[in-house]
């Protein structure tokens, strides 16, 4: 024992108690930092929201519908170039059939009510390798020729056109930016809040990988809502909804002995979004496909419908 522990035993203990002790550190500004962008970002994201005009459902967005429409013609230049150039329907028979089958199903179908409908605009791309169709915000529409010319005939065509108007009205691309705007924040606010440790950048790595599962389940409920409201809107402007199997089978066959197409890598397509069409076709038809719903006629430059029935298969 030393003199001061015998002297002075109390306050010799409490001053090796205070050279002990963990020092104060004040608050953790990195996880109050990190606990407010995700406020931030949870409050942006529920408080944009709207009700859509033609389906009624209030959905979370990331922008308005003038905001949609001047996005997307922007980007229809850039994204045509890239594939080839817009076809002049002026000049082409297959380009004329593109817009035209296009505005008749925007016309004869509840897609009219969409603040789009004057926005909504039909091109057939220049690029016979790219197997593809996609839609920009706000209504301008793309079908490459290597997807057109393998397709029968009107009703294929419009299935496919039918499910990207599907895109459009359901305000997808809106949607989407809205759940990546709040993932990207959320993730962020992982990364600030558990930054400084190995433990704080595996949890930021676990937070990104999350919101892109979560992205992917947003894509593919995407998927089916746009084939419910394209085989609707196909049927209601006189096509035979159950072309869009066909279209399906198209796309497996120009998948096989290869790399996908590129509308497999945007349209995740498995064998449960089959089924899910032809429960849908069951279930709004159940005496069958009314005659009154049609094939229309062979697409010029199309598959023809001997060649598309030959490339089923099965």
């Amino acid at each position: 024992m030393s003199y001061y522990d015998d002297q002075y035993p109390a306050y010799y203990q409490d001053y090796q108690g205070y050279r002990t002790a963990e020092p104060y550190q004040g608050p953790n500004l990195r996880l109050l930092a990190g606990i407010v962008l995700a406020v931030i970002s949870v409050i942006i994201y529920m408080t944009r929201t709207e009700v859509n005009p033609v389906t009624g459902e209030r959905q979370h967005i990331a922008m308005g519908v003038a905001e949609e429409m001047a996005l997307g013609l922007q980007s229809a230049s850039e994204m045509a170039a890239k594939m080839g150039g817009a076809i002049d329907p002026n000049s082409d028979d297959r380009a004329r059939e593109v817009a035209l089958i296009g505005q008749r199903l925007v016309e004869r179908s509840d897609a009219r009510r969409s603040p789009y409908v004057r926005n909504f605009s039909f091109n057939l791309l220049n690029d016979p390798r790219t197997v593809n169709a996609f839609a920009l915000p706000g209504g301008p529409i793309f079908i490459t020729r290597a997807l057109y010319e393998q397709l029968p005939d009107e009703a294929a065509l419009a299935g496919v056109l039918g499910h990207e108007i599907g895109h459009v009205i359901n305000r997808h691309a809106a949607e989407h930016m809205a759940t990546g705007q709040l993932g990207q924040g959320l993730t962020a606010a992982f990364g600030i809040g558990a930054s400084g440790s190995n433990q704080g950048r595996n949890a930021a790595i676990v937070a990104a990988m999350v919101n892109q599962v979560t992205q992917l389940k947003f894509s593919r409920g995407d998927e089916s809502e746009a084939d419910q409201y394209g085989l609707k809107y196909m049927a209601q402007a006189g096509y035979d909804p159950s072309a869009m199997l066909q279209v399906m089978e198209v796309l497996k066959a120009a998948s096989q002995g290869g790399s996908p197409p590129e509308f497999l890598a945007t349209h995740p397509l498995p064998e449960s979004r089959l089924v899910e069409i032809r429960d849908i076709l069951k279930r709004d038809y159940p005496d069958g496909i009314p005659s009154r719903l049609t094939r229309g006629s062979p697409l010029p430059g199309g598959g023809g419908r001997q060649r598309a029935f030959g490339m089923i298969g099965d």
